[in-house]
């Protein structure tokens, strides 16, 4: 089935799913630990590799895309529901 998810940069705290990933499925990560799924995640979509708290900075690509909207659970999804994206102009926030 190859991988399952891909860590773009070592700064990301977000990991993108290669493949739909299903609740409670338990991923090895390439630094040793492991990372449990906690909510059905579609294919190309982001996973908290760490707890986020509430504003926190999200990174992917080594960029920051955005803060967190509430409280994000390492292995929970990571989508607009969570996520205030960062705007193209600026660092403004759209809520």
């Amino acid at each position: 089935m190859g991988r399952k998810f891909t860590i773009i940069n070592p700064k990301d705290n977000v990991a993108v799913a290669l493949q739909e990933l299903r609740k409670d499925e338990v991923l090895d990560l390439e630094s040793g630990g492991k990372l449990k799924i906690l909510e059905n995640i579609p294919a190309c979509h982001k996973i908290a590799l760490e707890d986020i708290p509430l504003g926190k900075t999200i990174y992917k690509y080594g960029e920051e895309i955005g803060r967190a909207a509430n409280a994000i659970k390492k292995g929970e999804w990571i989508h607009s529901h969570n996520l205030q994206s960062v705007k193209m102009a600026g660092k403004e926030y759209e809520a």
